[in-house]
C-alpha cells in the first residue's frame, strides 16, 4: 500500500506540474489557425539550368533552414520550374526569416601573405564546407560569448596540416567575408576543433547566435533570391478553433457520461484518469513544442477514444473475473495484466503507422501523426498505471460487497474457488476452477 500511495502522490505531482506548463507555455498554432508569412523563392543558377533534382536539393535545404528558425509546421513546395512557395506560420520577424532563409553563410580560413610590402590574407583552402557543426557557447576566460567549430573528417585532416604548417604565425577567420578573429597558432590541432571570438570586443548573443544557425543551415545548392513577399491570413481561424473546442468537450462528456453509466464506479475512476490524461498530454504538446493544426487537435481527440478503448478491455476483462468467482484484488489485477497484451498491440500497430505516416506524409500529416503518436503513448501510461492506483486505493483489497459498483447482478457471480494469498504476484492467480 505504501508503493501505491507513493505513486499516486508522483501522479498528483505530475498533474500539478502540468497544469502550470499549461498556463505558463504560449500554445503554438499552425498557418492554417493563426497565419503567417508567404515567400516565393526563385532558383537563380549562374552557369547551368535548373534541374528536377537541383530544386529538389533546395526545398531540403530550405526546409532545413526554416526549422533552425525553430518553426514547425512549416509547408516548402515547388511551384513550376525553378520556383519554391515557403508558408511560414505566426512569423513575427518577417525580416529575420528573409534574411536566414535567402543568406549563405560563407566561412574560410586564410593565412598572412606579403604582396609588394603589403601584408594581405591569402585563402587555404579550408572553408565551411569542411564544417560539421558550429555550436554557441562562452569563454571560460572573460564569458564573452564564442562560436565552436567542429570540423568533419576530411576539414579535420585539412585543419592540421595547415597549423602544422603554420606555428607561430596568425590564421585568419572570416565570415561573409569580414575578418572576425586571427589568432597565433601555438601548436598543431589534431582534434578538428576552432574557435571564433569575435576579437578583443566579443559577440553580442544574437550576433553570436545567427552566426551558428547560419553555419549549421549549410550553403545553399543554387543560389535563389525571393521573388515575392507576403503575409497570409488563417484559413481557418478563431471560429474553427471555438468550433474544435466545443466538438472535443461535447465528444469527452459523452465518453465520460458512458464510461460512468455502464462501468459504474471503475467508468467514474476512469473518467478521472482521462481528465488527468487530458492535462499531461496537452502540456507535452506546450513542452515539446508541437504546432497544432485543425489536423493536429483531430489526433488528440482521437487519442482520447484509444485512451478509453483501454479502459475498456480492462473493464470488461475485470467484470468477467468477478462473474467467474474472483475475490475483488484478483479480479482488478487479472483484469490488468491479462487485458495488456492486446492493449500494447493495438496501440503498437497505431504508433507503427504513425511512424510511416510522419516519414512519408506532407506536413499538415506529419502534425496528425505526430499527436496521435503522443497520445496513444501517453494513453497508455494513463490506463496501466493511473486507473490501475486509482482502482487499487478505493477498492483495496476488499471483498465485493456491491457488484453492482462494477456493473454486474450479484446473480451473474459464480462459485470458484479461492486460494488465499497474500502476495500479489500469487493472488492474482489465486482462484483455480
Amino acid at each position: 500500500m505504501k508503493n501505491k500511495l507513493i505513486l499516486f502522490w508522483v501522479i498528483i505531482a505530475l498533474t500539478i506540474g502540468a497544469i502550470t506548463a499549461i498556463a505558463v507555455k504560449p500554445t503554438k498554432l499552425g498557418l492554417d489557425l493563426v497565419g503567417g508569412s508567404r515567400l516565393v523563392l526563385e532558383a537563380n543558377p549562374t552557369n547551368a539550368q535548373v534541374t528536377p533534382d537541383m530544386m529538389s536539393s533546395l526545398q531540403f535545404a530550405i526546409e532545413n533552414r526554416v526549422n533552425k528558425l525553430g518553426v514547425s509546421e512549416t509547408v516548402v513546395q515547388r511551384s513550376g520550374d525553378k520556383r519554391l512557395v515557403v508558408e511560414i506560420p505566426d512569423v513575427s520577424d518577417l525580416e529575420q526569416a528573409k534574411k536566414f532563409i535567402g543568406e549563405t553563410a560563407e566561412l574560410d580560413f586564410r593565412r598572412p601573405v606579403i604582396k609588394n610590402g603589403v601584408e594581405n590574407w591569402e585563402p587555404t583552402g579550408l572553408t565551411g564546407k569542411d564544417l560539421s557543426k558550429a555550436n554557441l557557447s562562452t569563454n571560460s576566460q572573460n564569458g564573452q560569448w564564442v562560436v565552436d567549430l567542429e570540423f568533419n573528417g576530411a576539414g579535420t585532416k585539412k585543419f592540421a596540416d595547415l597549423t602544422k604548417q603554420m606555428v607561430g604565425q596568425q590564421m585568419a577567420i572570416f565570415f561573409n567575408g569580414e575578418l572576425q578573429s586571427a589568432p597565433v597558432i601555438r601548436e598543431p590541432i589534431t582534434g578538428g576543433r576552432a574557435q571564433i571570438s569575435g576579437g578583443d570586443s566579443g559577440f553580442a548573443y544574437a550576433e553570436a547566435k545567427e552566426m551558428v544557425d547560419l553555419l549549421n543551415a549549410g550553403a545553399l545548392p543554387v543560389p535563389a533570391k525571393i521573388v515575392e513577399e507576403n503575409t497570409v491570413g488563417p484559413t481557418l481561424g478563431a471560429d474553427s478553433i471555438a468550433k474544435s473546442k466545443i466538438a472535443g468537450a461535447i465528444g469527452l462528456g459523452f465518453v465520460m457520461l458512458f464510461m460512468a453509466l455502464y462501468y459504474r464506479a471503475p467508468g467514474l475512476i476512469a473518467d478521472m484518469a482521462l481528465l488527468i490524461y487530458g492535462v499531461l498530454l496537452f502540456a507535452l504538446f506546450k513542452l515539446i513544442p508541437v504546432t497544432l493544426t485543425l489536423a493536429g487537435i483531430a489526433g488528440f481527440i482521437l487519442s482520447i477514444g484509444m485512451a478509453v478503448d483501454a479502459n475498456i478491455l480492462i473493464f470488461e476483462r475485470t467484470k468477467e473475473e468477478l462473474k467467474a468467482g474472483r475475490t475483488l484484488f484478483t479480479a482488478i489485477n487479472s483484469g490488468f495484466d491479462r487485458a495488456f497484451t492486446s492493449i500494447f498491440d493495438s496501440n503498437m500497430t497505431t504508433i507503427i503507422t504513425c511512424i510511416i505516416l510522419y516519414c512519408l506524409g506532407t506536413s499538415i500529416v506529419k502534425g496528425f501523426a505526430l499527436t496521435l503518436a503522443i497520445g496513444v503513448m501517453v494513453s497508455m501510461f494513463s490506463a496501466i498505471t493511473i486507473t490501475k492506483n486509482f482502482m487499487h486505493l478505493i477498492f483495496g483489497t476488499g471483498n465485493l460487497k456491491h457488484p453492482e459498483w462494477f456493473g454486474i447482478k450479484k446473480s451473474e457471480i459464480g462459485e470458484g474457488f479461492q486460494a488465499v494469498e497474500t502476495s500479489r504476484e500469487k493472488a492474482k492467480f489465486g482462484i483455480l476452477d
